[in-house]
């Protein structure tokens, strides 16, 4: 089915909000439209085996036995209706329409009821026999055809998530956070599974796969659809969970309709209610909402983090609570199969991220510890950075990260990253944000290029060289050192000085406080070079006014604060015989892993400022990756002799059409 095809189908189904207008409001025609187009597409695929499941259910109706599995078996898959009503049939009784498609529905299997349960269709079909309308809109959907001969299960992901695309901009909503497209699916499965080609093909495999924020499903279809091309003998388990319950619903229906356990979907936040808890799993992908902050489950995670520590998922760091997309990372490493001793098991996991997980967070900072654990655990096996415009709901770059705990020989210690920005064509027409797409050639590039990239990186005479970069773990590591610098006082009596005094709690509090003012004031003007100097003088004009000089160390640093001025040639504190640190000096270098900080200092630092030194109680160990800097290649300005050209052809041009005016 080509792609003009499946949007007639959706146009279609959309057209029941011709119907709805004036009764409905924009953002809830999907809450309509979702429902009965499963609805519909659950009854066609159900259709060839319509009768004999009914004559089933009639031979066990009195029989005391439960005939759910006689009932699945005539059905021919996992979800039956036992009722010979048809929604054409309901149609065409619009006096009882309400009550015979409650019963319709009424007559299906547990788990497609509960399906159909998640749209809160009964208060919908409520609300339409109501206004009069029920009738019609189940009249429209009797003359969509979405048997599976006309609409394969493939084509039938697109008509849904073609139809969430519109329900989620009539809604307002971001339609990202609901699926993925297409294109961008299938090259990720492929780099996700390439490596395995081999393995996948040997007879009774069986291959898990988990998408913890499944969507509609597309990922998990995919996934499937791809090992079972490659080993059509092959069984393919598929898990997911998703929070939102109409993408929930159409992705558990499809998995119904395709022969997978519908109980495999999970509904819920996954942070919060994990839904497959202790299972591990051979592969797992995600496209987590970008830039979606986790403060509903906050509670939850942080006591995770604080109780469990390494043995929960959240054990390496919190990211900040704006952007979940680390935490979704992490829930994914903790479900992958451990490695035996003779290098089996393991698994890979393919994630979508924008640029924020690469770089956000300065060292010690919960998502530099997260980027600090993958690494350091050797489970980065590559970035491949993607071409803007690629989304629905945004425009910005976006990358996939590719992890494995079984990563090949060559590969051990080593992170790929990839540029593949420039592996796109222009969409014929535009849907939302998204104004390019991947062809299959770029598929096929991209693809080919990763599986040969330790090659490819070390062949300078390759034509992609350019595009392919392998660094060592530790690369992205550095050392976020403290560069102190002496603290360097003057001290003087000025008019500031004295408001300063005033203003000082520490000071006002003693009961001298007046005196202490007036003998200062006799000294208005007077500078000393040196502390011992300035209290000595400011010792004795307190003394001479008839007060007593106050002790203690909060006095003298009070005291300090007030009448102390930075002075590049002042004379140099010390507390306790040791520099004291100017913090309005103080300065951070970024110093990369495994080099000597003390070198460092005396090379970069030391020719500017040669009293500095490292605070090395202050030193954090930090992770960052920068694909774009990696792969930044400098193009020189254009000379301004080619500028001057250029000006003055447009100054001719601007004469010429003036003159034309004029004329």
């Amino acid at each position: 089915m080509n792609s003009s095809k499946h949007t007639e189908l959706a146009n279609h189904a959309w057209s029941v909000a011709d119907l709805l207008r004036g009764d409905y409001k924009q953002s809830d025609y999907g809450k309509v439209i979702l429902p009965f187009t499963v609805l519909r597409r659950l009854e066609c695929v159900l259709e060839p085996t319509r009768e004999k499941v009914a004559e089933v259910a009639k031979q066990y109706k009195d029989s005391g036995i439960d005939p759910d599995r006689f009932l699945r078996r005539a059905s021919g898959h996992s979800f039956y209706n036992r009722s010979n009503l048809t929604l054409k049939k309901i149609a065409a009784d619009p006096q009882n329409a309400a009550k015979n498609l409650a019963m319709y529905v009424g007559a299906f299997s547990d788990n497609a009821r509960g399906v159909l349960d998640r749209f809160e269709f009964a208060q919908q079909i409520k609300r339409l026999d109501g206004a009069g309308l029920l009738y019609q809109v189940i009249g429209e959907f009797t003359d969509l055809d979405l048997r599976p001969e006309v609409v394969p299960n493939h084509n039938m992901g697109y008509i849904f998530e073609e139809l969430i695309r519109r329900f989620a901009e009539q809604s307002n909503e971001t339609a990202g956070e609901h699926f993925t497209p297409r294109e961008v699916i299938q090259l990720m499965v492929r780099l996700l599974v390439a490596p395995d080609g081999d393995a996948l093909q040997l007879p009774g495999a069986v291959r898990t796969v988990l998408d913890p924020a499944c969507g509609t499903g597309g990922m998990l279809s995919a996934m499937d659809d791809l090992i079972t091309e490659l080993n059509p003998d092959a069984t393919v388990k598929v898990y997911g969970q998703e929070l939102n319950p109409e993408s929930w619903a159409i992705c558990r229906s499809d998995l119904m309709i395709k022969g997978q356990d519908p109980e495999n979907i999970a509904f819920g936040n996954s942070f919060s209610d994990d839904g497959h808890k202790r299972k591990t799993f051979d592969y797992m992908l995600a496209n987590p909402p970008f830039g979606v902050e986790w403060k509903k489950v906050k509670d939850e995670v942080e006591a995770e983090h604080r109780q469990l520590g390494e043995a929960g998922r959240f054990g390496a760091g919190l990211p900040r609570i704006n952007d979940g997309s680390l935490l979704f990372l992490q829930h994914m490493i903790d479900k992958m199969k451990p490695v035996d001793v003779d290098g089996g098991g393991g698994s890979r996991i393919a994630i979508v991220f924008n640029g924020s997980p690469l770089f956000t967070g300065a060292a010690g900072s919960g998502e530099s510890e997260i980027r600090r654990w993958i690494l350091e655990n050797d489970w980065l096996e590559g970035i491949v950075a993607l071409p803007d415009q690629l989304f629905y709901n945004t425009g910005i770059s976006t990358y996939f990260w590719i992890l494995t705990n079984r990563k090949s020989p060559g590969h051990k210690g080593k992170v790929v990253l990839l540029d593949a920005r420039d592996q796109w064509q222009k969409m014929r027409k535009s849907l939302g944000d998204k104004r390019k797409e991947l062809g299959k050639d770029h598929i096929a590039t991209v693809v080919k290029l990763y599986g040969e990239a330790l090659a490819v990186a070390g062949d300078a005479e390759h034509p992609l060289h350019g595009k392919v970069k392998v660094f060592r773990n530790e690369d992205f590591g550095y050392q976020r050192i403290t560069v102190e610098r002496p603290l360097k006082l003057r001290f003087e009596i000025t008019e500031e000085t004295l408001a300063a005094l005033e203003a000082s709690k520490a000071i006002q509090r003693l009961p001298q406080a007046p005196v202490l003012a007036d003998a200062f004031k006799s000294l208005m003007g007077t500078s000393w070079g040196t502390k011992p100097e300035a209290w000595l003088a400011l010792k004795d004009a307190v003394v001479q006014a008839g007060g007593t000089w106050p002790t203690g160390a909060p006095f003298n640093k009070a005291l300090r604060d007030v009448v102390g001025v930075r002075d590049p040639e002042g004379e140099v504190q010390r507390v306790k015989g040791e520099l004291e640190p100017d913090a309005e000096l103080r300065d951070y270098e970024n110093v990369p892993l495994g080099e000597d900080v003390e070198g460092y200092l005396a090379r970069e630092v030391h020719p500017h400022v040669p009293d500095a030194w490292i605070d090395h109680s202050k030193t954090r160990i930090g992770y960052e990756i920068s694909v774009t800097q990696h792969f930044y290649v400098y193009e020189p300005p254009r000379p301004l002799a080619e500028i001057d050209t250029e000006l003055r052809e447009l100054e001719t041009d601007i004469q010429r059409l003036l003159g034309e005016v004029t004329e």
